[in-house]
């Protein structure tokens, strides 16, 4: 398997060999039960839908893999490896798939900003801070009058911040609790407290390193 499904449990430090802090996400990834094989595709689930929340068409399409409760997010990954045999339906991957010093890309969503400025949203060093003016946050001029009398597509403006789809690459795993299926990624991973999270192994140097 190259992947798994969690949530984002927070952050702390650990201690290397050498006595040195090394800042950690703590993830809870998996235990991820197998819904469906597809040729070199597995689909994962991780959580647990409430059954009045829950189609009949997906508890349809679970049930075939001897599942009783339908997962509350569901994900594709490859198999890793040509000759490697997929897991069987219903079976769960765990995060012992994983191990410390792999390098790993996380996806999440963002935290939500809300209705930012350019100040704060593009970084922006904004107009003069001296009396009279009014301009200490404001864009500025943002196109031409005359030619081509339009705003350029991806212009830097005022808008919603965050809230978005985004992947963390080359993060190094640092510990693997198999017991108490927990991971521990070296630096920051996109998302909130208990976000959900998509965790690949990656291979190439770490930014980190």
């Amino acid at each position: 398997m190259t992947g798994l499904i969690g949530r984002k449990l927070g952050m702390t430090r650990v201690f290397d060999a050498e006595g040195a802090a090394v800042p950690v996400t703590v993830i809870e990834a998996g235990p991820c039960p197998v819904v469906q094989v597809a040729g070199n595709r597995i689909e994962l689930g991780f959580g647990a839908r409430k059954l009045k929340r829950t189609a009949r068409a997906l508890l349809g399409h679970v049930k075939r893999a001897g599942l009783e409760v339908a997962p509350r997010v569901l994900q594709s990954f490859s198999v890793a490896g040509a000759g490697a045999e997929p897991p069987k339906p219903g079976e769960a991957v765990t995060v012992a798939i994983f191990q410390a010093g792999e390098r790993v890309k996380v996806t999440g969503v963002t935290k939500g900003r809300g209705f930012q400025g350019v100040v704060h949203r593009h970084h922006f060093g904004g107009g003069p801070e001296t009396h009279g003016n009014t301009r200490h946050r404001k864009p500025g001029s943002i196109a031409p009058g005359t030619d081509p009398s339009r705003i350029i597509k991806g212009k830097r403006m005022p808008g919603h911040m965050g809230a978005r789809r985004f992947t963390e690459l080359g993060l190094r795993v640092v510990k693997v609790d198999a017991e108490r299926n927990l991971l521990f990624v070296r630096g920051a991973v996109p998302g909130p407290m208990n976000g959900l999270l998509t965790i690949r192994k990656q291979g190439g140097r770490s930014r980190h390193d």
